[in-house]
């Protein structure tokens, strides 16, 4: 008799050493729920959508195999993403949660990721919304962060043109590798920095055939102001149909 999609989670489960309440706060849902799934959708209920997704992830398993019992699609291909949940509309009118914090979104800075920019009039009208948690995870103290747009190509594949970042201004102690804001005598940039014997800097582009690094000597030092490390960066893309 082929078993059931709850008696495959109940069986996969155990087999892992998981306890339902391991799997209720895995997946974000309560105990009695997995439970439920374990006795075949009592009370109408199975896992789907991203519970399913997520609780495939857990199990090691594909969701395919929780469904279908299929033997050949047990095992799971490793994951390179997250689930998360869909999108909530808002505009500048919509109050803050308790969760969230409101950064500043310098819409007119251009912090040039190519050649330079010396465009710096700020307007900080504009904010961008964050999750205490996802600045708690970084270390970062909303005081001293802000949000603005970089120019150019030389940091692609990971900066497009247009590309948000966020800059912690407090953190300006080089890290080999990590990615800042400078201000390069006058011209605003982000790039990668790294140390250099006797007290100067690399500056490496992503895009390094365009755009060699660039190596500042201690003497010349003085034209490198370090306004922040770059903790988080979003784009968006354009569906060409």
């Amino acid at each position: 008799m082929k078993k059931t999609m709850g008696k495959r989670i109940a069986e996969r489960r155990k087999e892992l050493g998981l306890s339902q309440n391991e799997v209720a706060q895995y997946v974000g849902i309560n105990r009695v729920s997995v439970s439920n799934w374990e006795t075949d959708g009592k009370n109408g209920t199975s896992p789907k959508g991203a519970n399913l997704i997520a609780l495939a992830e857990l199990l090691k398993c594909t969701p395919e195999w929780l469904l279908n019992g299929d033997v050949e699609s047990k095992v799971t291909v490793e994951s390179n993403a997250e689930w998360h949940a869909g999108f909530d509309l808002w505009d500048g009118d919509t109050p803050l949660r308790d969760d969230e914090v409101a950064l500043p979104f310098y819409r007119e800075v251009e912090l040039a990721a190519g050649n330079g920019s010396t465009f710096v009039q700020e307007n900080g009208g504009c904010k961008l919304r964050f999750a205490k948690s996802t600045l708690k995870k970084s270390n970062v103290d909303p005081q001293h962060a802000a949000c603005v747009t970089v120019s150019g190509n030389s940091m692609l594949p990971v900066l497009r043109h247009g590309t948000t970042v966020g800059v912690d201004t407090s953190k300006k102690n080089i890290v080999d590798g990590e990615m800042y804001a400078i201000d390069h005598d006058g011209m605003l940039r982000v790039k990668m920095l790294y140390r250099m014997p006797g007290g100067g800097i690399r500056i490496k582009s992503y895009n390094n055939d365009e755009f060699p690094d660039e190596f500042i000597q201690p003497e010349k030092m003085a034209d490198i102001k370090i306004i922040g490390w770059v903790f988080w960066w979003s784009v968006l893309n354009i569906w060409n149909s």
